[in-house]
C-alpha cells in the first residue's frame, strides 16, 4: 500500500476521460486500497474543472458533469483524507513560489504534500508519491525530494482494455 497525494490536475482524470485516466482510476481505486491525501483546495480546483470541461465545444454535458462532480465529492466524503490548508502550509507555498515557477494553488498542493511527507517520516513511515500532471510542479517536487509521477508516464494504460 503506498500513499499519494494528488493535484487536481491528475485527479480529474479519474471523473474526465484523459491520457493518463486509466492509471490514476488504478491507483485510486478502492481495491488498491492506496491511501490518497488531497489538499482541501483540491474540491474548488477539480469543480472548477469540471465546469470548464462542460464549458468547453464539444465537452462534457451538464449531466455529465455533474455525474463526475458528484462522484467527486462522495470520493471525497468516503475515501480519500483530506489535509486542511493552515497557515503553515500556506507561509510553505509563499517560500516555494519564491524558488520555483509555480502558481498559487501549485505551492499549495505541493507544500501540502510536503507538510505530510514531513509528518510521515517522523513517524518513521514512508513519505508520499506527489502525482500531477503539470511539468513545473513536478520539478520542483523533485527538487524537494518528493517522488513525483506523471499520470501522462503511463497514458499507455490508456489503451489497455478494463480488467475483467
Amino acid at each position: 500500500m503506498t500513499g499519494y497525494c494528488l493535484d487536481a490536475s491528475a485527479l480529474v482524470k479519474r471523473y474526465a476521460e484523459e491520457s493518463g485516466s486509466a492509471w490514476v482510476l488504478h491507483i485510486t481505486d478502492t481495491p488498491a486500497q492506496h491511501t490518497i491525501l488531497l489538499a482541501e483546495i483540491t474540491l474548488a480546483e477539480v469543480g472548477a474543472a469540471m465546469a470548464a470541461k462542460q464549458r468547453a465545444p464539444g465537452g462534457l454535458t451538464l449531466e455529465e458533469r455533474d455525474r463526475a462532480l458528484s462522484r467527486f465529492l462522495q470520493d471525497c466524503d468516503e475515501h480519500f483524507l483530506l489535509a486542511p490548508v493552515d497557515r503553515g502550509v500556506i507561509d510553505r507555498a509563499v517560500e516555494l513560489t519564491q524558488r520555483y515557477r509555480l502558481r498559487g494553488y501549485d505551492a499549495i498542493q505541493l507544500a501540502t504534500a510536503l507538510v505530510a511527507s514531513e509528518e510521515l517520516t517522523a513517524q518513521a513511515l514512508p513519505p508520499l508519491v506527489f502525482v500531477a500532471s503539470d511539468d513545473d510542479l513536478l520539478t520542483a517536487a523533485n527538487a524537494e525530494g518528493l517522488s513525483a509521477e506523471n499520470p501522462m508516464d503511463h497514458a499507455d494504460l490508456d489503451a489497455l482494455p478494463p480488467a475483467p
